[in-house]
């Protein structure tokens, strides 16, 4: 668990902010496989285009709805260059499950974003018309044709993995990846090639105002990108008429980075159970049941994962979770693991109970030394295992308690007998009440996974 971190108000003195976010309207254009969607603020307009190369059925009455649902959650990203009191919807009128999924994912979607910046968001006003539903879009798939939004990590790698052989390749599963148009991450790529499925692709063209959010004086800082990048598939599964949007988000993104003033704050939100659950509401009351939309990993640990990507060798020379894959300036993105950021230091941790230590230290090498090999890390390691007080990185990893299961795991295996941070690290861990780690190798807690794509880790449970 992490402990409660609460700033004084000098701290933390609210910046200024706007007055007024309005949701102008989105424009579907079907001869160009794209829909347009407008906001302002105060004065500022800004546009957003989601195209859809593979193109589909725009004419059908859910794509309509799906779209809907890409403009609502696309608006938080302009929302935040002023964060002001007031969202406005306009002539876009919401359901009353709507209207409180919206609440909470500008609410807790953008508690790291408010918290970083001094923000208080508890005042926020949504202004929108009611809208009464009659009925659901009645959205009618074709079954077993599952779109798994891939990131070339860990985790959708094993999603994939559990789901092969429960569907049959005719019906043409297939991974789903979000670009900027014309870019493309080779550290996406490559595991995607390796799977051997399709890549279903959507291009977002974020306004160019609000990439230059830092020169033009406006607000910055972390948005729920999962829920965008949610919403932008489930427009693009409906296009294609696919039964199911499988996600690779895990128990532990449930975790909240830190408290403050007793309020958790989770730079994950849109990975966690809370906000599944919500959008899976938000989803039948639209669509009505045709469509599941689920995390596959829902209830299983990072430690879990990590063990069944180990049985996976032939992706172990092409995954890259490190985040100086995936900068936007490809002057800047590296081709290898930095082997010193906290998402590199976490996934040598998770998987050095698992993977052979001459084969991390291969998947770093281009790095110079694998993290778990470096001394100037431990710090870094303490901070992933909550050593150290409110120290949980702004970052996509593990609990602390997973990471120290881990660390225990590690250093069980002869080829870490010698490692001096494992052994720092679990000397330090002494004493905290973490789970055993057969506990971490079984579900933890519920999931929303339907039978027909039960893996059997959770068919047995």
């Amino acid at each position: 668990m992490t402990a409660s971190l609460a700033a004084t108000d000098d701290e933390r003195k609210e910046p200024r902010r706007a007055g007024r976010f309005t949701y102008v309207g989105f424009e579907i254009e079907p001869d160009a496989d794209r829909v347009i969607c407008r906001y302002r603020l105060d004065e500022q307009d800004f546009s957003e285009v989601v195209s859809f190369p593979g193109g589909g059925d725009w004419s059908s009455p859910a794509v309509t709805e799906a779209a809907r649902l890409l403009f609502l959650l696309t608006g938080v990203s302009y929302y935040k260059a002023g964060a002001p009191p007031v969202v406005d919807l306009g002539e876009t009128a919401l359901t009353a499950t709507e209207l409180e999924f919206l609440k909470d994912f500008y609410l807790d979607g953008l508690g790291e974003f408010a918290y970083r910046n001094g923000i208080d968001l508890r005042d926020l006003e949504f202004l929108a018309p009611e809208l009464k539903r009659e009925s659901t879009a009645g959205y009618v798939p074709r079954r077993k044709s599952p779109l798994v939004p891939f990131g070339g990590g860990v985790d959708s790698i094993v999603s994939v993995e559990l789901i092969r052989p429960l569907v049959d390749e005719t019906e043409n599963p297939a991974l789903f990846v979000v670009n900027r148009p014309g870019d493309r991450f080779d550290a996406i790529e490559e595991p995607a090639r390796v799977t051997g499925w399709p890549v279903v692709r959507a291009d977002r063209s974020i306004d160019p105002t609000i990439l230059r959010s830092r020169e033009l004086g406006y607000l910055n800082g972390h948005v729920p990108v999962t829920g965008i990048i949610s919403a932008i598939t489930v427009l693009a599964a409906v296009l294609e008429g696919r039964d199911a949007v499988v996600l690779s988000n895990e128990w532990s993104a449930s975790s909240a980075t830190l408290y403050d003033h007793g309020r958790p704050v989770n730079h994950q939100y849109s990975k966690s159970e809370a906000f599944e659950a919500a959008f899976r509401g938000v989803l039948a009351e639209a669509l009505g049941d045709g469509l599941e939309y689920f995390s596959l990993l829902r209830p299983l640990s990072e430690v879990w994962i990590a063990a069944r990507f180990a049985e996976q060798p032939q992706y172990f020379d092409h995954f890259r979770s490190c985040n100086k894959a995936f900068l936007i300036d490809t002057t800047k993105r590296y081709d290898h693991w930095c082997g010193v950021c906290d998402k590199c230091a976490f996934i040598d941790l998770v998987l050095a109970p698992f993977v052979d230590e001459a084969d991390l230290a291969k998947i770093f090498a281009k790095a110079g030394t694998e993290p778990l090999r470096n001394p100037e890390l431990l710090d870094t390691f303490r901070r992933l295992l909550g050593l150290v007080p409110d120290s949980k990185p702004w970052e996509c990893v593990g609990d602390v308690s997973e990471s120290r299961v881990a660390a225990r795991l590690a250093l069980l295996r002869a080829d870490r007998a010698d490692d001096e941070i494992l052994r720092t690290l679990v000397a330090e861990a002494q004493g905290h009440l973490d789970a055993a780690p057969e506990e971490l190798l079984k579900p933890l807690g519920r999931h929303f996974v339907p039978e027909r794509y039960q893996p059997e880790i959770l068919r047995n449970s």
